[in-house]
């Protein structure tokens, strides 16, 4: 998702109609595209079913997340998890702007205008926070990229199976399931 520079430091958080993030004291808006938002919905439902099922953690779809305190930045994944051994599974997050939590994995859905350098450095900031996993999905390669570190990585495509690993122990879902396109059915 792509960002767009809209206030200075000083100015006041914007209201609930638009998504940002804050980042070196600015407040960005947060552009986010209708198939990264079809797939990020689609990721939420499966794995949210599945880590609530198996009382794992809980899903978050667009939350704000103070991820590092002292420079006060703020990152809003397309989809997070938190497992329940860094929050009570059935507690509600604070009611606040941006929850001081850092999730143990945090999904990206890159957009045609999102760019190289402001991945990388989410990436990078996403792990000296304290995720245990980024996943990186690229719509137009049809592919996930899987981080244990800023360093480490695997690519996954279409006929490879995502797995939550040791942060969603279980959850096991086929990179296709991601893209797939019903075109024969009603709405097409």
């Amino acid at each position: 998702m792509a960002t767009v520079e809209t206030s200075p430091p000083e100015a006041p958080l914007p209201d609930d109609e638009m998504l940002y993030e804050v980042v070196n004291g600015q407040i960005v808006e947060k552009l986010v595209g209708t198939q990264a938002l079809w797939i990020a919905s689609n990721l939420a439902y499966l794995l949210g079913h599945f880590a609530r099922t198996q009382e794992l953690g809980t899903h978050y779809v667009e939350m704000l997340f103070l991820i590092d305190r002292p420079t006060k930045l703020r990152r809003r994944p397309d989809l997070a998890f938190v497992s329940r051994e860094r929050h009570p599974i059935r507690r509600k997050p604070p009611d606040s702007a941006a929850w001081d939590m850092v999730p143990d994995l945090a999904v990206e859905i890159i957009s045609p205008w999102d760019k190289g350098t402001e991945i990388l450095t989410k990436l990078e900031e996403y792990f000296r926070a304290g995720v245990r996993v980024v996943w990186l999905i690229w719509p137009d390669q049809a592919k996930v990229y899987v981080y244990d570190s800023p360093t480490s990585t695997r690519i996954l495509q279409v006929g490879d199976d995502l797995d939550g690993g040791e942060v969603v122990p279980g959850f096991r879902l086929p990179v296709a399931t991601l893209f797939a396109d019903e075109t024969d059915g009603p709405g097409s």
